[in-house]
């Protein structure tokens, strides 16, 4: 592979990847191309964009997420603590890894032909994928430990505790180093720079193969599939027992007083379970168009390569995954008084000092 010209799955024969070339071509021949083919050059000129300024964001957010959250002055239990600075630090991993190291030498195709050279593609991708199931499961982890804690009360005071919690994420790091090696088998060393179907070549018996095709699905099926249902299943469970807990709550002040004054446990229980439910709710949001692709792709494509999704889907489902990875600091920020003000504290900081030392 290289400049010469390349043909994708939905038939269309390209020159390389520069961004003149695309908006150029897409202009020319807007009229001739199918819908689909519109879209996915629409897309990659957009990533051209798009991918540089979720890095520029995105690694300092994380950054500046960890640090504030490891001083513990957010007014968060030392359980919860760990959990988020776990999610952070593996969302800055997936961000250097996946979106600066793979995502942005793909748009830009013709500026990195350098990595033809360096084979460490399949190293690389059992890293990455390595530390995509850390950010997914540390999500998982993290619903699991509120669910525990609202709906368990009995459970609460053993599980939910600072020691659990680091053995626990321990525990899932390790598991999703294991079991993504197989990755470094199936993928070789040398860089294709292309999602379709993988950023590394792929022998011929390995991408025919029913065994390792096997694999690949049950790895899309344990993330982001099973992660997705536990999650969605958690919540549904911790609304359910916060809906009967309250109706129960709020029978029981009825019968025990006239005036029903505004109760601070329900207004406690409220505020602290709005920052699960908009972490749940991101993460559920911005993986289901990949996740809904990935077993797509391989479900079907098994039976019938003739009804394959449009490459569109996934490249929007790569493009809101990787957003995923940059959105929880500002969860923090709309959700979290405290950590609010710590953030504010840190912007404000480098603008105070330069005025010290001029006076």
């Amino acid at each position: 592979m290289g400049h010469n010209l390349r043909t994708v799955d939905w038939n269309v024969t390209t020159m390389g990847r520069s961004f003149s070339w695309e908006f150029d071509y897409l202009s020319a021949n807007y009229d001739g191309l199918r819908f689909a083919v519109r879209i996915y050059l629409a897309l990659r000129i957009i990533q051209k964009i798009y991918y540089p300024i979720l890095a520029v964001a995105g690694f300092p957010v994380n950054l500046v997420t960890i640090v504030i959250l490891s001083r513990g002055t957010c007014g968060l239990s030392k359980c919860v603590t760990r959990y988020l600075v776990a999610m952070a630090a593996a969302d800055l991993l997936v961000v250097i890894i996946d979106l600066i190291l793979r995502q942005i030498p793909i748009a830009y195709f013709e500026h990195f032909v350098f990595l033809y050279d360096i084979r460490v593609c399949n190293i690389q991708a059992v890293l990455l994928y390595a530390a995509t199931d850390c950010s997914v499961w540390f999500t998982v982890t993290f619903t699991f430990d509120r669910f525990v804690a609202i709906c368990c009360q009995k459970l609460k005071t053993k599980y939910c505790t600072e020691k659990t919690a680091a053995v626990i994420l321990g525990t899932v790091t390790v598991l999703s180093c294991l079991k993504n090696i197989t990755w470094y088998f199936m993928l070789s060393s040398g860089y294709t720079l292309g999602n379709i179907p993988w950023f590394c070549a792929v022998d011929s018996h390995i991408s025919a193969s029913q065994v390792w095709g096997a694999i690949e699905l049950l790895h899309y099926i344990l993330t982001p599939g099973v992660a997705f249902v536990l999650i969605l299943l958690l919540n549904v469970l911790i609304v359910r027992h916060i809906v009967v807990a309250n109706r129960a709550r709020r029978r029981l002040r009825d019968h025990s007083s006239e005036e029903r004054p505004s109760d601070p446990e329900i207004t406690s229980r409220r505020k602290s379970i709005i920052l699960l439910f908009v972490i749940s709710g991101n993460f559920m949001l911005l993986w289901a168009m990949f996740m809904l692709y990935s077993i797509w792709v391989r479900v079907l494509g098994f039976t019938d390569p003739t009804i394959l999704p449009p490459v569109a889907l996934m490249e929007l489902g790569f493009m809101l995954q990787l957003l995923s990875c940059c959105t929880n600091t500002c969860i923090y920020a709309v959700t979290q008084t405290k950590f609010r003000e710590q953030l504010k504290n840190m912007l404000k900081y480098p603008f105070t000092l330069i005025v010290k030392i001029i006076k």
